[in-house]
């Protein structure tokens, strides 16, 4: 299902900057503006800092990783 969606009262410094980025692109202001849209808001969930520890393996001794050792 797709839908509209109006934005008002845009600076225009905000505008040219969409328009330039769209040119980079080769695509219009409004794709331009749905793709920025769509990859902020559907972007993968992030994990926290304490998730990401817990997924890594157990290997090694706390010695290994001592610097002051070498």
């Amino acid at each position: 299902m797709t839908t509209n969606l109006v934005v008002r009262n845009v600076e225009e410094d905000v505008v040219f900057a969409l328009k330039q980025r769209a040119a980079s692109h080769g695509r219009r202001a409004e794709a331009e503006h749905r793709e920025i849209l769509r990859s902020v808001l559907q972007r993968p969930k992030r994990c926290t800092v304490a998730e990401a520890l817990s997924c890594m393996p157990n290997v090694g001794k706390d010695a290994d990783f001592n610097f002051r050792n070498i």
